[in-house]
């Protein structure tokens, strides 16, 4: 059975890059009718948060990635690495180093001037289990070290990359624990991916450097070595790294927004992976029969905002009437004769994300408006003309039955429907850019708008 696992570090939020780890991870597991696991890699006690993981998991949840096991936690695995870590120093696969900063520091220097690759030579790789717990029992300080294999090839088939391939000399004697109680990342996710039966390892390409040493750790340790696939840099549409203005922002965030968990899912997808036609908007069943990790670029994903605001306001002119009403509720203020029903339908065509809304109609919510009385002159239209026509229409509008095709009637007598709609609607709106005025009188109806309409006329008497 096909395993996937997504391994995400409790030490800040989930972002986009994350994310799209979990969900490719889970799309392909999906597809081949396998598992996808969720692992919590906590061993770094300073920085993992309870609270971090507890939002991990209700983004996930949120976002229809639904993990099939009792989600790990290494922080309560010590002892099963304290084990692996025993039996590696018995066997002579990994030794105990006495090193000083001073020596290891010099090394690498030296190292730098032969033009060789920086890393640790080895020097008590051959010193023996027996003497090394001698020097510890002494209150000498050491670290755990791999003995690592010397001038070795490694060589990896990716399976977005192709063959990849290291020498050992240039890996050299990596560091696997602080000590049998303190493993570090590239020993224990090796032993968890192998007790979790985990066959494909889908994750960012900064962790090719990684991936020599985990398979060098796997096969010392007898372990069956999984597939590997590495996605490439999510990047900005500058093509360089994301800044937070465009893309490294919490996944929390974008929910928080109202951005759509359907929205974001088909988003994500799409960052380096393309179906091959010219569908873009797809459901997440949709998402795990057509995915293919063969059909995921080698180059740099672009995170484009724009695009995301255009798929969710999409997702969003599809939702049902009486299903988005009640997700822009947060959004909205409540005020008694305003139908939020009447707003949201007014105002969805005009949404990226939920939060727009709030914005956008904040003026249906007012009692007085407050806007430059320049905004309501269409053109070179003159304060008499803008007030003629403000009077037309509020005479229109107190006895009109039908307001809609009135006020359309009217519009066609004026020089220009312009110079008749623009004012009224700013009247009614103090907004540059908002509803029709029909779709406004429709919501805060007659008698406000009235008093709007000639609050507008007493502002451009007194702004002479």
């Amino acid at each position: 059975m096909i395993r996937t696992r997504f391994a995400p570090s409790p030490t800040g939020p989930l972002h986009i890059g994350g994310l799209r780890t979990a969900l490719f991870n889970f799309l392909f597991a999906k597809q081949a009718n396998g598992e996808f696991y969720l692992r919590i890699e906590d061993t770094d006690r300073v920085r993992s948060k309870k609270e971090w993981e507890i939002e991990i998991f209700e983004n996930l949840k949120k976002l229809g990635i639904i993990w099939d096991n009792e989600a790990e936690r290494q922080s309560e695995r010590g002892e099963i690495y304290k084990s692996y870590l025993e039996k590696m120093l018995k066997e002579g696969t990994a030794y105990y180093c006495f090193c000083t900063k001073e020596e290891l520091d010099k090394e690498r220097e030296e190292l730098m001037k032969m033009e060789k690759a920086p890393v640790h030579q080895g020097k008590y790789r051959n010193l023996g289990l027996e003497k090394a717990l001698k020097k510890i029992e002494e209150g000498e300080k050491c670290v755990i070290r791999f003995k690592c294999p010397l001038n070795k090839d490694i060589s990896f088939d990716d399976l977005i990359r192709g063959k990849i391939k290291i020498n050992t000399s240039d890996i050299g004697d990596f560091v696997i624990a602080k000590d049998l109680n303190n493993p570090l990342y590239n020993f224990t996710c090796v032993i968890d991916d192998f007790e979790m039966d985990i066959t494909h390892i889908i994750r960012g390409e900064e962790h090719i450097p990684n991936t020599p040493k985990q398979i060098l750790l796997g096969e010392a340790l007898g372990f069956t070595i999984p597939n590997f696939a590495h996605l490439s840099l999510i990047l900005g549409k500058d093509k360089r790294k994301l800044s937070k203005r465009e893309g490294s922002t919490a996944v929390s965030d974008y929910l928080r927004q109202g951005y759509l968990p359907k929205a974001i899912n088909n988003f994500i997808a799409f960052l380096g992976w393309n179906p091959g036609t010219e569908k873009e908007i797809y459901s997440m069943d949709e998402l795990i029969q057509d995915f293919s990790i063969n059909k995921i670029s080698k180059s740099g994903a672009i995170f484009n905002i724009d695009k995301l605001d255009w798929m969710n306001g999409m997702y969003i002119r599809k939702m049902d009437i009486n299903e988005l009403v009640q997700k822009c509720l947060p959004y909205l203020k409540q005020k008694e004769g305003i139908d939020n029903k009447k707003v949201v339908e007014a105002y969805k065509d005009r949404l990226k994300k939920l939060e727009d809304i709030a914005e956008l109609t904040d003026y249906l919510y007012q009692d007085m408006l407050n806007y430059d009385k320049e905004l309501l002159r269409w053109k070179d239209m003159t304060d008499e003309e803008i007030k003629e026509s403000l009077n037309n229409a509020l005479k229109l509008i107190e006895h009109a039955d039908n307001i809609q095709i009135e006020l359309i009637e009217e519009a066609k007598k004026a020089p220009s429907i312009g110079s008749f709609m623009w004012p009224l609607r700013v009247a009614l709106s103090g907004k540059k850019a908002s509803a029709g005025p029909a779709e406004i009188i429709e919501i805060i109806g007659k008698e406000k708008a009235i008093i709007r309409i000639k609050q507008a006329i007493n502002y451009l008497c007194l702004e002479k």
